[in-house]
């Protein structure tokens, strides 16, 4: 094996069918991205297991998703099988030994893990309008609520915040035009109308306080040993946009977040996005262009990201250039199109003068994968047909009884499972509507008291009133008090709206600095 710190991804297969090369992923280099790509049933999960393993080992925290419920397992240790230890055998592992990780299990909707949440404000309005599908003009909209919220010191943390603003958008749609361009009625209650749908998807269990912070999932244990991170994703599949949003966002939280650390030693964290094709499917090409941004710039914040799907062509070019490190399992090439996803597979590689790649790939079995990483000065290694190294923690699920456990004695148990509502955008503009209506019944009142009072000091407590005309003297009264209400009444709502602009005013020329991605800078 190499003298670099380096993970053991399994051996080599020669031309005499016999394994003997190591085939190791160098730390250094880990922080240069990866991508592991396969057909379902090839063993990308076996792969992302113990490449989260080997992380774990090197003291280097991991995120990872888990899609199908079979990741859960690395948290408690593995099982001894013949067929693991004559792979290890086969692959000279020695020693191999049986070992369970330090895993945080998460869960959107708290059900298999600690709820993770973020504020509506922290996202921004980029990544919420990809997550609700929003068209170009609703978009616009979106953006307008979010300078309106920075301007008046409105905090975004959940979706009722936001109903909120929209609606006082609503009734301040002539002013707001005024100031950002048109604001239609018509585009806020689209909005409103895809919240809803967002709401029934289980969007308002991501959107809360307290919200998650980027170094809980960047621990380490006392042993030195890097903390591995799992979301249970296999309920947040069936929203597949709010998976990949929710994703993407928190790529981008490391991005904003994590101070420049060059090209260190080891990564600072391992992302590993699962179902990456999730992320692009439909995307547009400005959001596209963002994320190649984000992938290379954030090499520089010792973050890797490793990219799991099952045909490369899932992955857009200007991407999958910025991925060093390649690890390909099975293709098949039955159809034309599935032809060409083995073609762009095998073509990425630095060719191996002992084997056709192109055939090769189709021709994988279970636990094989073609392996190319970056060694000696970022060189991609020549492609190998490689038998991927069995695992240490358990192939499989935990059971609910062994997750319970573990979520007892997590280091974040008391942090994240209770929510917090604290006083926001719904609470502020609630209080602002009352105190205008409050000052618009004090205001009816008043008027009511100036005109008893002419009424009167007008009549003489000589004469008598004329019976006569009494009923035409109360109608012509009752008009001009309902006419003088009115004009009253409108110049209150008047004040309060204006009133409402200049409000907040210790928050007025705040910086509000958002990144690539549209979520706040801190």
């Amino acid at each position: 094996m190499s003298d670099n710190p380096s993970l053991f991804i399994g051996a080599s297969r020669k031309p005499d069918d016999s394994y003997q090369q190591a085939e190791e992923l160098l730390l250094r280099y880990a922080n240069r991205h990866g991508i592991v790509t396969g057909a379902t049933g090839t063993g990308k999960t076996v792969t992302l297991q113990i490449l989260s393993e080997g992380f774990s080992n090197a003291g280097v925290p991991v995120f990872c998703a888990d899609v199908k419920g079979d990741l859960s397992g690395i948290a408690v240790m593995g099982e001894e099988k013949d067929f693991l230890t004559a792979r290890a055998n086969t692959i000279k592992l020695d020693p191999y030994e049986m070992q369970e990780f330090p895993v945080i299990f998460w869960d959107l909707f708290g059900e298999k893990g600690h709820p993770i949440r973020t504020t509506i404000s922290e996202m921004g309005p980029l990544l919420l309008s990809r997550l609700m599908n929003l068209t170009e003009a609703q978009e616009g909209v979106m953006n307008i609520a979010f300078r309106i919220a920075d301007e008046e010191g409105l905090l975004l943390l959940d979706m009722k915040d936001l109903q909120a603003l929209l609606r006082n958008m609503a009734e301040r749609a002539s002013e707001i035009s005024g100031r950002f361009g048109n604001v239609s009625k018509q585009s806020i209650g689209a909005i409103q109308r895809s919240l809803l749908i967002l709401e029934d998807q289980g969007g308002e269990h991501f959107f809360g306080e307290p919200a998650l912070r980027i170094a809980d999932i960047m621990r380490t244990t006392p042993d030195g040993r890097g903390a591995i991170s799992v979301l249970a994703a296999d309920r947040l599949m069936m929203n597949p946009r709010l998976y990949a949003t929710f994703l993407l966002w928190l790529m981008s939280e490391l991005f904003e977040e994590l101070p420049e650390v060059g090209d260190p030693d080891k990564p600072r964290l391992v992302f590993f996005f699962d179902e990456a094709h999730l992320l692009f499917d439909e995307a547009p090409p400005a959001l596209i262009e963002r994320v190649e941004q984000v992938v290379r710039l954030i090499r520089s914040k010792g973050v890797s990201v490793f990219f799991v799907t099952q045909n490369p062509l899932d992955v857009p070019e200007t991407v999958l250039s910025q991925l060093g490190n390649r690890i390909q399992h099975a293709l098949r090439a039955y159809t034309p199109r599935e032809e060409k996803a083995v073609r762009t597979a095998a073509d990425t590689f630095r060719p191996n003068p002992d084997f056709d790649t192109f055939r090769t790939i189709t021709q994988l079995g279970v636990g094989e994968a073609l392996v190319s990483t970056l060694q000696a000065k970022g060189i991609p290694s020549v492609v190998q047909r490689t038998l991927i190294r069995p695992p240490s923690s358990r192939m499989g699920p935990i059971s609910e009884e062994e997750r319970r456990k573990i979520l007892a004695v997590s280091p974040v148990a008391a942090q994240y499972d209770e929510s917090v509502d604290r006083e926001s955008a719904f609470e502020l503009l609630q209080a602002r509507a009352e105190k205008t209506a409050q000052a618009e019944e004090e205001e009816r009142r008043r008027e009511e008291r100036e005109e008893e009072e002419k009424e009167r000091g007008a009549r003489s407590p000589w004469t008598l009133p004329d019976f006569d005309d009494d009923d035409d003297d109360r109608r012509r009264r009752t008009t001009r008090r309902k006419t003088r209400r009115t004009s009253n009444r409108q110049s209150v709502t008047e004040a309060a709206i204006k009133s409402v602009v200049r409000s907040v005013g210790s928050s007025l020329g705040r910086a509000i600095v958002r990144g690539i991605l549209g979520s706040l800078k801190r």
